[in-house]
């Protein structure tokens, strides 16, 4: 008999994007998910790290959470559940509970733990996974996210964190073997990681960095060449590596603009007696779509609100599924009015203004001078002059001659301060 499972992660329940609340996004998620689940009747779920986006998750972002996990139990009373922390958890808190969901056989693990002379709890990470008739058909090796002092020691290693990590992952997958052998011959080895691997896409503006000034990324001998699959999570696009054996699933909505072309998916595993691995990637329904103007590099101002101006408007659209919108505007100058005007133009759109990136002009960026023509140099301060250094700094932010008319309000705040200073 196959033996099929869900794996998923990077959930970050309780985001906040750019000020706006994804509470809504994330339910719809979860509707869909638990409709997927229940036609598709897998064995059972694996959720690889990040459930959250915050190690403090609000009360409305955790009652999301146990919420869903309460509606599968009552619908899915079978399915077994297997919860690993992310970087962005507090692995201590997402474990809290375990004693009461381990009865429900949800089983969260959120830390590695040792005993008093520092030897790794493996056992307590390896879970056996059951098919429908009650066979065991696989060992979930359930990691969660490692940080450098949860690793092993390994002497002379030219990079002990990930060695380390390394070490773990074959230690754990030793010890998951001869457990096999003892009492589960039918057993697949799968494991769970958070992690990042070698030569994987990342996006930088909403995946943080590891390990400060580490390299950081595994390679795919990490992991035993019998695990089955490795389900990883922590880059939200969806990737394979090592033939596929190694995957990660990708998040399940876009987290920043950089993901606004992602495919967010869960991914259905069957492990066939005799196929060996299928997965199937299962697309996920966007609630909310992301809208960038322009598509790629800036635009002026006219052109963007002209691009504007061409979106459909549709106000019905619900607030929480309402288009997000990145301007990338050309800042050629000082413009105070710049988020008004954009704003306005917005009105009756359906659409949510999320942030206005000012870009400088694309040519060539001229050598910085002083209002004298000359390289600016380090100064003494009693020698600069206010007039020439906002000639300088306007110059440079906006390669342009300062406007006569901000001159003048400078020379007639300098002249009133003078009056100020005279008269105390």
């Amino acid at each position: 008999m196959a033996f099929r499972f869900f794996h998923t992660a990077d959930w970050h329940l309780g985001q906040t994007f750019h000020e706006y609340d994804r509470d809504h996004e994330h339910g719809r998620f979860l509707e869909w998910f638990l409709d997927c689940l229940i036609q598709k009747q897998p064995d059972a779920l694996l959720l690889a790290g990040d459930v959250f986006d915050t190690i403090n998750p609000s009360a409305v972002a955790q009652r999301r959470f146990y919420a869903f996990l309460g509606q599968v139990r009552m619908t899915l009373p079978g399915l077994q559940i297997v919860i690993t922390a992310g970087n962005h958890d507090a692995g201590s808190r997402l474990e809290a509970p375990s004693a009461l969901l381990d009865s429900l056989n949800i089983h969260l693990v959120g830390t590695i733990q040792k005993t008093v002379d520092g030897e790794i709890l493996l056992d307590r990470m390896i879970l056996p996974l059951r098919d429908a008739s009650g066979t065991v058909k696989a060992l979930a090796l359930a990691v969660p996210y490692l940080r450098p002092s949860d690793v092993p020691m390994v002497t002379d290693a030219s990079d002990p964190y990930l060695e380390g990590v390394r070490a773990l992952y074959h230690a754990l997958t030793q010890r998951a073997r001869l457990l096999r052998d003892e009492k589960y011959p039918e057993a697949a080895l799968i494991a769970l990681g958070h992690c990042h691997m070698a030569g994987a896409n990342e996006s930088r503006d909403s995946e943080r960095r590891l390990i400060i000034g580490g390299n950081e990324a595994l390679r795919p001998d990490s992991f035993p060449p019998d695990l089955a699959y490795v389900a990883l999570g922590h880059l939200h696009k969806p990737q394979a590596i090592d033939g596929g054996r190694i995957r990660y699933c990708g998040s399940p909505i876009p987290l920043s603009f950089s993901e606004l072309d992602y495919p967010h998916q869960v991914l259905l595993c069957t492990l066939h007696p005799s196929e060996g691995l299928v997965v199937e990637p299962l697309p996920i329904p966007k609630t909310a779509h992301l809208i960038r103007i322009p598509k790629a590099g800036a635009a002026k101002m006219d052109e963007v609100l002209r691009r504007i101006g061409e979106i459909a408007a549709d106000p019905s659209v619900p607030l929480g599924e309402q288009p997000f919108l990145e301007v990338n505007v050309v800042n050629d100058g000082p413009d105070p009015s710049r988020r008004h005007r954009i704003e306005q133009e917005l009105i009756g759109k359906g659409v949510r203004l999320a942030v206005i990136r000012q870009h400088q002009p694309a040519e060539e960026t001229p050598p910085i001078h002083s209002a004298t023509g000359t390289p600016q140099v380090l100064a003494d301060l009693s020698t600069l002059d206010p007039e020439s250094l906002l000639q300088d700094a306007f110059r440079e932010k906006y390669r342009t001659d300062l406007p006569q008319e901000l001159l003048v309000a400078l020379r007639e705040l300098l002249a009133t301060e003078a009056v100020d200073s005279t008269a105390s």
